[in-house]
């Protein structure tokens, strides 16, 4: 044990020892399955804005929002290729270069307690109130401008004063999400000083006359902002708000504050305690999340026995009543630890309220569910900090415990979000695949409605995504396709869902214009095949979710702006075509039936049926009754329909007879045609 303990010591007290284990923790929590992670949210837009439409778009897309964050963007898509993987380890190495500088600054500040250090450095690294950090392209840039914040504090406390303050404009300049944590700045010059012999008057002097050079920093960017360049803001005026409604609108921002530190201080921790149900995420899953508890707990565990706080394994397990010599100065440690906690306490306390000021002043959602707890990112230290200092409060036996327990499980959450973020991917794919086996190419200005399906894309993500893959000649002067969901998009970029009202929607970087009469409605909810949605069988298909509107899209789709060549392909970042599998003769067959081409409907059929695999949705039959049906093959039209009525007599019968009331109008009159037709009229109780 003494020999252990020695060599804890040891090894925690190299350079880069501490650096390497956050390293490990932020590989084993954010990069286990990198290489199969994609693009997310805004990553699509931005990506394909910055790579298909060129570096004059991208600075047009941030030009009335981030101009100098621009540049930024700029710099990496010159070095960096569109392969999500690079970019996820780019993500990860800026999350962990910041905790890092966080590290280096906080043991700068509490050089006898760098272990409080080094868990705060974890709680920061694994905060579970922000779950986005696969959307690697975005939140990438967001890291590097928080490294900048961080490593100017840290330099400012070494005493290198022209790179903190560099650091600190560069951090001002591009990006607003963490500009108050700026203000924190002349209390941690406060705090650097309190070990030196100094009067509390001549601490404040001294640390005022410190902070000079930095508030010219401030004071400089706060007249840039106002002069030269001004956010657009977001269309909500707390002063113009509390003058209209004054006590609605205090109830209102009061109910605004409490519920975002709870978010940010409580409710991001409680999701920890959310662990895999083997049934539901799978064995394999629930196994790897044990693994990387277990691991990193090891970890946190083995480097918190450091010696600078006096904390011996030994310690720490006795259960004997006697007090040793050592006991004794734990006590006294601890004690100054209790202290020390109420200085943390009021520094998690500030920061937390600086986080939250732009959001409350905006009336922005600060909440735990995606996206909008992107928010959350501003009150990560103040929340990690107050945990710290509940944690302090604790018998030192109890709190490196618990410490160790909240980092291991923190980790442990973070790796099922990557899980989460792995299946959407997977699902996104798969999307895109099938579209392009049913859609081979596209007219331009074709307008895209779809549901909601994915749980890490918006429609603008999606829509970005829709140009990547069928516009071969992108141009900002030209969007050729956009895609909506109507359930968000109605009664604002789409007026309406009646036929032949103009649509516009604006990228930033440039234009689309459409029209609803030149749309197509297609319909996705895995494990069921995409399906472009008939205008005759669609509108009453309650396989279709009415809350998604697209029920009523379906009479807007057009099939004739589908066009068999060119045949486009997804970009390589979705990687290789997926196997041909029951879905993939289902899209090509009612690509051939669009074009009337009965014979490869049949042929299809044929290839589909010899499958392993079977239909999801029975609709999925349809396509291969009317083939059988066109191709006089009554028999197996017939029990095909007989296979889907059994799913679900009350969904599938309506639809059957409108299908069979197509076949009879669309095929030449025989007996065996009119002996099929009563024989499905009879069993699906048709109208005749």
């Amino acid at each position: 044990m003494k020999k252990f303990q020695q060599r804890t010591s040891a090894l925690a007290s190299r350079p880069f020892a501490i650096p390497l284990v956050l390293l490990i923790v932020t590989v084993l929590a954010y990069g286990l399955s990198f290489w199969r992670l994609g693009f997310y949210w805004d990553d699509q837009p931005i990506s394909w804005i910055r790579y298909e439409l060129g570096t004059a778009a991208t600075t047009k897309y941030f030009s009335d929002s981030r101009p100098v964050w621009a540049l930024l963007y700029q710099l990496t898509g010159f070095i960096l290729p569109p392969v999500p993987a690079v970019w996820q380890l780019f993500a990860m190495f800026w999350r962990w270069a910041g905790v890092v500088a966080f590290y280096l600054m906080m043991a700068k500040l509490l050089p006898n307690r760098k272990s409080a250090a080094f868990f705060l450095s974890l709680f920061v690294l694994l905060y579970p109130g922000f779950n986005q950090q696969w959307v690697s392209y975005v939140y990438s840039h967001f890291f590097i401008v928080l490294f900048f914040l961080l490593i100017s504090f840290y330099l400012m406390l070494r005493g290198k004063t022209i790179p903190a303050m560099l650091f600190s404009a560069l951090h001002l300049l591009m990006f607003e999400y963490f500009f108050l944590l700026e203000f924190m700045r002349p209390i941690v010059l406060f705090a650097s000083l309190r070990d030196e012999p100094l009067t509390f008057r001549a601490r404040i002097v001294k640390t005022f006359k410190a902070w000079i050079p930095y508030l010219s920093v401030v004071i400089f960017v706060l007249l840039y902002r106002s002069l030269v360049y001004s956010h657009p803001g977001f269309g909500y005026s707390l002063t113009e708000e509390v003058a209209r409604a004054p006590i609605e609108t205090i109830t209102q921002l009061v109910q605004h504050v409490l519920t975002s530190l709870w978010s940010a201080a409580i409710g991001a921790w409680i999701q920890i305690f959310q662990f895999p149900n083997p049934n539901s995420s799978g064995i394999r899953t629930s196994g790897l999340y044990v693994l990387v508890v277990l691991i990193v707990g090891a970890c946190v565990f083995f480097f918190a026995t450091e010696n600078t706080e006096k904390m011996s394994l030994k310690s720490f397990f006795s259960k004997v009543s006697a007090r040793s010599v050592a006991d004794r100065s734990n006590e006294k440690e601890s004690t100054n630890i209790k202290r020390e906690s109420l200085w943390l306490i009021a520094l998690g306390a500030i920061m937390l309220l600086l986080g939250g000021v732009p959001y409350w002043a905006t009336n922005l959602p600060v909440t735990l569910g995606f996206p909008a707890n992107r928010a959350l990112l501003s009150f990560m230290f103040g929340a990690c900090f107050f945990l710290m200092s509940l944690l302090d409060l604790l018998p030192i036996r109890m709190k490196y415990f618990i410490a160790a327990l909240v980092v291991a499980l923190s980790a442990g959450r973070q790796f099922l979000w990557s899980v989460d973020y792995l299946r959407d991917w997977e699902s996104q794919k798969n999307l895109f695949w099938q579209m392009v086996w049913r859609a081979p190419a596209l007219k331009p200005d074709t307008l895209i409605l779809m549901n909601e399906s994915l749980e890490f894309s918006a429609d603008n993500s999606i829509s970005a995504a829709v140009n990547w893959v069928y516009d071969s000649d992108p141009s900002a002067d030209h969007i050729e396709y956009a895609l909506f969901y109507p359930l968000n998009r109605l009664g604002g970029s789409l007026p309406s869902l009646d036929p032949n009202m103009p649509v516009a929607y604006n990228y930033t970087a440039g234009k689309f214009h459409g029209n609803t009469s030149d749309a197509l409605a297609f319909y996705y909810a895995p494990p069921f095949c995409l399906r472009l949605l008939d205008s005759d069988l669609d509108s009453n298909n309650r396989f279709i979710s009415d809350f998604s509107l697209m029920r009523q899209a379906s009479a807007l789709s057009a099939p004739q702006r589908i066009l068999r060549e060119p045949v486009s392909a997804p970009p390589a970042f979705y990687g290789v075509e997926t196997p041909h599998g029951w879905c993939y003769y289902f899209q090509k067959a009612e690509l051939a039936r669009q074009f009337g081409d009965w014979d490869e409907v049949n042929r299809l059929a044929k290839d589909a049926f010899s499958l392993n695999e079977h239909f999801n949705n029975p609709v999925e039959l349809f396509v291969f009754i009317e083939g059988y049906a066109h191709a006089d093959k009554w028999d197996d039209a017939i029990q095909l329909s007989k296979e889907a009525h059994r799913v679900s007599k009350s969904y599938v019968d309506p639809l059957l007879c409108k299908l069979w009331k197509r076949i009879e109008a669309e095929t030449p009159l025989n007996e065996e045609r009119d002996d099929a037709l009563n024989e499905i009229f009879e069993l699906a109780g048709c109208n005749p």
